[in-house]
């Protein structure tokens, strides 16, 4: 049987490319049959990465079939995978994510989880000698990862060997970084095309906090302006996605990738104590500048309390 490569849901650049970097190294290298798939439609970023390399995009999967075949990437946490994930054959986990508990594995499997920016790094790494057969697309793809999770090295997540790696991809590319990366960013700026609940849902997670569950939900942009200009009806399309989601609140950071700095928008009392408590911000209105917050793994997660 074919062996499905996927990460979470609401897919973002390393959920997207990384599925298709693992496909490639299982089908060319170690002679098994994969196929990368997703969980969602793939954020503007990553449909960028798919465009400017020439790479397919993954077919989307809403569940998985009973004793199927897996390798699960950028992720370890039930919530964000398909609902029938225990009863598929896990053989994988490749992450760079906290262990979250939950999954349950027909038997021994390989599990990879390190403390790097991205999963894309990780899995250059585990592919040793072997990396250097990456066709121009895989790599191109392993480079938008990296440089996407790291926001081009500005992340407090970056590593040393992060900046490494990306550095070595893009000088086998002969890819200017800086000029790359500006090209990934506009993409991910422009959002005009999603509804306020896609964009609330596009690169989210859901968390939950002394029993108080959360959509943490994160924007990063070098045009905060546009989503920022959308406040109003953001805040009022939280109640609605609450509601259909089963969480009690959205926390929505809206991240400037040049600023380094994150606007928390601020809809009532139990998020305006969030930023106070977590974060130790003073909030006079319905929205709150964090600076240096940029990285939901490593700032935003870690310090949440209600």
């Amino acid at each position: 049987m074919t062996t499905q490569v996927f990460g979470h849901k609401s897919p973002d650049t390393d959920s997207t490319g990384s599925p298709i970097i693992w496909a490639w190294y299982l089908n060319e290298v170690k002679g098994e049959a994969a196929k990368p798939v997703l969980l969602g439609e793939p954020n503007t970023e990553a449909a960028f990465m798919l465009s400017h390399w020439n790479l397919d995009k993954p077919e989307i999967i809403s569940d998985v079939a009973a004793d199927a075949p897996v390798v699960i990437v950028d992720t370890n946490n039930p919530a964000e995978l398909p609902a029938s994930i225990n009863s598929a054959d896990i053989r994988a986990i490749i992450d760079h994510h906290k262990l979250v508990g939950g999954l349950e594995t027909k038997g021994p499997i390989d599990i990879t989880v390190r403390p790097l920016a991205c999963t894309a790094t990780i899995m250059v790494d585990l592919m040793g000698d072997d990396a250097a057969k990456m066709p121009k697309e895989i790599k191109g793809a392993a480079l938008t990862c990296i440089l996407s999770d790291t926001m081009e090295f500005r992340s407090p997540t970056t590593t040393d060997h992060d900046r490494a790696v990306a550095e070595k991809l893009a000088a086998d590319l002969g890819i200017d970084v800086s000029d790359y990366a500006a090209q990934m960013f506009a993409a991910k700026s422009d959002v005009s095309a999603f509804s306020d609940a896609e964009l609330i849902r596009m690169d989210s997670k859901e968390y939950e906090v002394d029993g108080v569950k959360f959509r943490v939900s994160v924007l990063e942009t070098t045009a905060p302006e546009i989503p920022l200009d959308r406040k109003a009806s953001l805040m009022e399309t939280m109640t609605t996605v609450c509601a259909e989601d089963g969480v009690d609140d959205v926390l929505l950071f809206v991240v400037d990738i040049l600023k380094e700095e994150a606007t928390l928008l601020v809809p009532n009392d139990r998020v305006k104590g969030v930023a106070e408590k977590s974060f130790g911000a003073s909030v006079a209105g319905d929205s709150v500048v964090l600076p240096g917050i940029m990285s939901r793994k490593k700032q935003i997660i870690p310090n949440l309390k209600v």
